[in-house]
C-alpha cells in the first residue's frame, strides 16, 4: 500500500532484496517530485541501509513500513518493523577493516543531519534519520525560485587499505552488488 499526500509517503513491504530496490526508486521519485534532487543519493543510501538491517536482523518477520515526510526545513525518513530489539551502532574504529557488514548505521549517521531509534509499542521499533532540505519546503502549487543555492562540500577521500589492486587483471575484478535495483 502506498499513500501520496502532498508532503508524505508511506510504503509497506517485506524487506527482501528486490523490494529494497523498488523502495529506493519510490523514494527517489518522490524527492524529484518535491524538487529535492540534491537529497536523493543520501536518502536512497539511508533507506537502503535501514531496510537491509530489517532484512538481516528483524524477527519474527520482515514486514516493515517506510515513511518519508517533508517537514519545513528537513526530510524525515523512518523505517518501522515488528522487532522490539533496538539496533546498536558498531564502533567503526574497532571493526575489522575488511569486514563486509556492520557499518550501516555508521553510514546513516555520516550522511544524515540526525538519526535515532525509538520503541514502537511493545512489539516493534522505528529507526529514523533526517536530512536538511536545500531550501525551506515550498507548499505545492507555490511559485518556486528559478535557482537554488547549493553548497558544494569538498570530496572526501577514502583511506587506502592493503596493497594496490590492478583492476585490469581478471583475478581482481571489481565486486558487483547483490542487491537488485
Amino acid at each position: 500500500m502506498i499513500s501520496y499526500p502532498s508532503r508524505h509517503c508511506t510504503v509497506e513491504l517485506q524487506a527482501l532484496p528486490s523490494r529494497i530496490g523498488q523502495v529506493r526508486r519510490i523514494v527517489s521519485a518522490h524527492l524529484r517530485y518535491w524538487h529535492l534532487d540534491p537529497l536523493i543519493d543520501r536518502a536512497a543510501l539511508g533507506v537502503t541501509e535501514l531496510l537491509t538491517n530489517v532484512h538481516q536482523h528483524a524477527q519474527p518477520d520482515k514486514t516493515c513500513t517506510v515513511e518519508i515526510e517533508l517537514l519545513l526545513d528537513r526530510l524525515m525518513v523512518s523505517v518501522r518493523d515488528h522487532d522490539p530489539r533496538l539496533p546498536v551502532m558498531a564502533d567503526v574504529a574497532e571493526a575489522d577493516t575488511l569486514a563486509t557488514c556492520g557499518r550501516g548505521l555508521a553510514m546513516v549517521a555520516a550522511v544524515s543531519e540526525s538519526w535515532g531509534v525509538r520503541p514502537d509499542g511493545e512489539s516493534g521499533k522505528v529507526v529514523w534519520f533526517t536530512l536538511p532540505t536545500p531550501l525551506a519546503a515550498v507548499p505545492a502549487g507555490a511559485a518556486r525560485p528559478l535557482q537554488r543555492a547549493v553548497v558544494d562540500k569538498p570530496a572526501r577521500r577514502f583511506a587506502e587499505v592493503g596493497e594496490r589492486v590492478d583492476l585490469r587483471r581478471p583475478e581482481h575484478a571489481p565486486a558487483r552488488s547483490a542487491v537488485v535495483g
